[in-house]
């Protein structure tokens, strides 16, 4: 039920997916019964390939999530997670309250063995391909465990969904150089130096879109920060372009020529093809979509939660904090030590 265009949105996406798909996968939608069947009567659509799962209630975008979730026991959020953590699913989505599926989450599902905070992870189009970027705003404040932790996860997330064989990781800072950035920047990138992940270094913003990196690391607060300046580059370049063809005939023309060009380069930067985000280091899988996703955002979610469950990409972030000694159990000020003890 969550989104600027729920119920349709999520109805329509389903739709999509389970055309694509097929039996691979069972969907159930979970919120107000009534309301996605009219959903699906005034769509038009076929005999729906899912089950509804009923869910009266809804967490508002403007709602406090911790408070809504306390007082919305059967909103469509809590139902969905509740259905996750008993078995019943294997995955979720939304594309509500991000707050409040966070909150859900943690709260029902848990946390990884091992796992200090869950970062969401977004993947960016750049020349090279894709690059995975997290904390997308779960975490305002890290430590620099939590941005280490962040990175095993980023590179775990890379190598089975988009197919990167040792993954390149980046640490978003004000310079290339070690010397450069604040305390937590510093200090983060003495643990990364120190661990045996790929680790290429300190980049900058500039290098997030050229590819420099598969994975960079950065708190929540900075990453929410890029998230929402990346949505409206869509946006402003369409209208930049528009704003000049109107006032030149020969920049029309050459519009039409390179009509073909431009499609692709929309496509190339259009977030609907990249799915959802992530909620990495839960207990379960977890896709949080865009507030306004349309239906084929939402199909491109579905089809991440497939990726995720069938790679088992949880049971090897697990593996991989546990067998390198990533699982820190305590973290202060200049004493970073790790499960076993041995400073980090």
């Amino acid at each position: 039920m969550g989104g600027d265009y729920a119920p349709a949105s999520v109805v329509q996406g389903a739709y999509l997916a389970a055309e694509e798909l097929g039996d691979k996968v069972a969907l159930v939608l979970v919120g107000n019964r009534d309301k996605i069947t009219d959903c699906i009567q005034t769509s038009r659509l076929e005999s729906p390939p899912f089950e509804i799962e009923h869910a009266p209630e809804e967490v508002l975008m403007e709602e406090k999530p911790t408070d809504a979730l306390r007082r919305k026991k059967s909103s469509s959020i809590a139902v969905a997670s509740r259905l996750h953590k008993c078995g019943d699913a294997n995955a979720i989505l939304s594309a509500g309250n991000t707050g409040a599926v966070v909150a859900s989450a943690l709260l029902t599902l848990g946390r990884l063995e091992g796992v200090l905070r869950p970062a969401i992870a977004t993947s960016f189009p750049t020349e090279k391909g894709v690059t995975t970027v997290l904390d997308m705003g779960a975490n305002p404040e890290c430590k620099p465990a939590n941005l280490l932790q962040f990175g095993v996860m980023g590179s775990i997330y890379e190598s089975y969904i988009h197919s990167k064989v040792n993954p390149r990781i980046g640490l978003l800072s004000i310079g290339q150089e070690a010397t450069k950035g604040n305390d937590l920047i510093l200090a983060a990138h003495r643990l990364f130096s120190e661990s045996d992940l790929n680790f290429v270094g300190n980049i900058e913003g500039q290098d997030i879109l050229k590819g420099a990196v598969d994975v960079v690391v950065t708190d929540g607060f900075v990453g929410n920060v890029i998230l929402k300046f990346m949505e409206s580059l869509l946006d402003f370049l369409n209208s930049l372009a528009w704003r000049h063809v109107k006032r030149d005939i020969f920049a029309k023309v050459g519009l039409f020529l390179l009509k073909s060009a431009f499609r692709s380069i929309k496509r190339t930067l259009d977030y609907t093809e990249y799915g959802g985000a992530p909620l990495l280091g839960v207990n379960g899988v977890c896709i949080i979509c865009h507030g306004s996703s349309s239906p084929k955002a939402i199909s491109s979610g579905i089809k991440v939660a497939y990726r995720m469950v069938i790679d088992e990409v949880n049971d090897h972030i697990k593996k991989r904090l546990i067998s390198d000694g990533y699982m820190f159990a305590a973290v202060a000020p200049g004493s970073l030590k790790n499960s076993t003890g041995k400073q980090k």
